[in-house]
């Protein structure tokens, strides 16, 4: 990961099943400048039962009468699938990650020789599957959704025991409603996260806009993660809380510009201002016209831009002080 802020464009599940429209996904994330493009790897089987209801929000983007079952089928992509698209960000200059849902998936993740292992707020209590992504020694993002601190401290206790060191474990706070209302997204548990378990922090979010993954940079974020989507009005359960290409591109222009705007902890003027603080400062300058011997006082003296002459930070130092040379006035005032 890098020292900058670490984008990660989430494409999910929004392919819809489709090897074509993956391949497009990795295109708009890399012409937005996402760092990374991300997938879901899974094995519909292997994760859920066959009767599993959906969630709410997925009822309303999906068919209505289908099991969750049913709609992640038609959202799995084959290993074939993978191999192209990750030969696809590699021509696209743009990192491959995908969230493994199971142990089969992770061992073909494994296989492709991917460094960063997102694990998903939902398997944050699956002790065998934080365990197996434990012992491979990888890069892991952690997200935090549906969770409460003792879940997390007792997660990361299992990444750590099965082999992860702590320094290689990043933890994202999030909240998984899609879209979240922002009265719900609770920006400040980040922070929490930072103070109780230090490390790397970020943020995965499935608000409506941009504004929160931005100010989630502004506020110490060093990764951010986002859905997206080729069309909001596509079938599928994402595609609704996911930005489209040109939101995606506007999230990742505006985290740049927060990112370079927030520099250091120093205070002092920027190189581009200095050239401002002549014009904009004032100097102590003659009020009437004042002749050589004369004292200086408040009467014969004011405040006036430029800031090229004596500071009037100097006021009480010139009064009483007597005038080397003639003056006129709004000239400056010099003293031997």
């Amino acid at each position: 990961m890098k020292k900058d802020v670490f984008i990660i464009a989430e494409a999910g599940v929004n392919h819809n099943g489709s090897l074509d429209l993956a391949l497009k996904l990795v295109e708009a994330a890399a012409t937005a400048g996402a760092d990374a493009v991300k997938f879901q790897t899974f094995k519909t089987e292997n994760i859920v039962v066959r009767y599993a209801p959906k969630a709410g929000y997925q009822q309303e983007t999906t068919e209505s009468d289908e099991s969750q079952f049913v709609m992640l089928k038609k959202l799995e992509l084959s290993t074939d699938d993978f191999q192209a698209i990750l030969q696809h960000c590699q021509q696209k200059d743009i990192s491959f990650l995908s969230t493994p849902f199971d142990h089969e998936s992770i061992d073909l993740l494994l296989s492709m020789d991917m460094d960063i292992f997102k694990i998903p707020s939902g398997e944050i209590t699956n002790l065998p599957y934080l365990r197996r992504i434990g012992s491979l020694g990888k890069l892991v993002i952690l997200s935090t959704g549906m969770s409460d601190l003792a879940e997390i401290e007792a997660a990361l206790q299992v990444l750590i025991d099965a082999g992860t060191p702590r320094d290689n474990i990043a933890l994202l706070h999030c909240n998984t409603m899609y879209p979240t209302p922002f009265e719900d997204v609770n920006l400040r548990a980040m922070l929490t996260l930072q103070n109780k378990f230090g490390g790397k922090i970020g943020y995965s979010d499935h608000t409506d806009g941009i504004e929160v993954p931005v100010a989630a940079v502004a506020m110490g974020a060093e990764i951010i993660e986002k859905h997206f989507t080729l069309d909001q009005n596509m079938e599928g359960p994402d595609h609704r809380a996911s930005l489209n290409p040109e939101q995606l591109a506007a999230m990742v222009t505006s985290i740049r510009n927060i990112e370079s705007a927030l520099g250091s902890e120093e205070k002092k003027p920027s190189s581009s201002e200095l050239p401002n603080r002549d014009v904009a400062r004032k100097s102590i300058v003659a009020a009437t016209s004042i002749k050589t011997g004369d004292f200086f006082t408040e009467e014969n003296l004011t405040v006036k831009r430029p800031g090229t002459g004596i500071s009037p930070m100097d006021w009480d130092s010139i009064l009483g002080q007597k005038a080397p040379r003639n003056f006129t006035p709004d000239e400056l005032i010099e003293i031997e």
